[in-house]
């Protein structure tokens, strides 16, 4: 379910880390969207490096929030949102590489998620660890921003995943109204977006790109320009993990 409207644009990309290409494995990231009329539905996830499965995992619960939230009505959100995650946990349990068919084994498929559901002008993020999300309100030349920050634990190499039995405790919502822009990113990219506290967009990173990119009616121009920037040889030695990154124009 990809097609989008004229009003709904979206460019998304996912880059193979330059770690990850070293040890010839393959991105661990996933990312899936969906629009419907003026509804738009967009997730992202980061397979866990540490998960055997987390490139699965991840592909499975963006899929699965995507399909059930695309016919969710927004009072229902929070709602969909939990049945989603409990329906892509119900799909790790039964998977053919979960052997022992056991809630305790779908850890080997541990992935984030960032999504966002937005629908007439009103919206709210969703969010299970690191990553981040973020809505730019345009007003002239002013420029204002909601962020969905990234959540980790005790230590910062610590983060949560939907594969865990606590995941709705960790599960955060956050509004956003009348945005001009929408971001998803994968932690691979926050760092270039946002403050080393993660509570502050960075110069020069977000803004340049929601310029271009609305400008830009070209997806194919877009969307390679969208590479060159964050799969520069910079970028990877700055952070060597897969980066994830999606745009919706509203």
């Amino acid at each position: 379910m990809k097609k989008t409207l004229d009003s709904i644009r979206v460019i998304a990309t996912k880059i193979t880390g330059s770690l990850h290409l070293a040890k010839n494995t393959p991105c661990q990231d996933f990312y899936s969207y969906a629009c419907s009329g003026n509804k738009l539905v967009a997730v992202v996830s980061d397979g866990a490096g540490s998960a055997k499965y987390g490139k699965i995992g991840a592909k499975i619960v963006c899929e699965t929030l995507v399909n059930v939230l695309i016919n969710t009505p927004y009072k229902d959100v929070e709602t969909g949102v939990k049945k989603a995650i409990e329906i892509a946990r119900s799909k790790l349990i039964i998977h053919r590489l979960n052997k022992s068919k056991s809630e305790k084994e779908i850890l080997n498929f541990s992935a984030t998620v960032v999504g966002a559901f937005y629908h007439k002008n009103r919206g709210m993020f969703f969010h299970i660890g690191d990553g981040a999300g973020v809505a730019l309100y345009l007003d002239g030349k002013a420029i204002d921003y909601t962020i969905s920050r990234p959540h980790n634990g005790s230590y910062s190499c610590e983060t949560f995943f939907y594969t865990m039995n606590n995941w709705e405790k960790n599960l955060r919502f956050t509004t956003i109204d009348k945005a001009s822009s929408l971001f998803l990113m994968t932690d691979g990219v926050t760092g270039f977006a946002l403050s080393s506290d993660m509570a502050r967009l960075k110069c020069g990173f977000i803004e340049p790109i929601n310029s271009y990119l609305q400008k830009e009616e070209n997806k194919t121009k877009a969307l390679k320009a969208l590479n060159n920037t964050l799969d520069t040889e910079k970028a990877r030695k700055l952070n060597s993990d897969d980066k994830t990154f999606l745009w919706v124009g509203l």
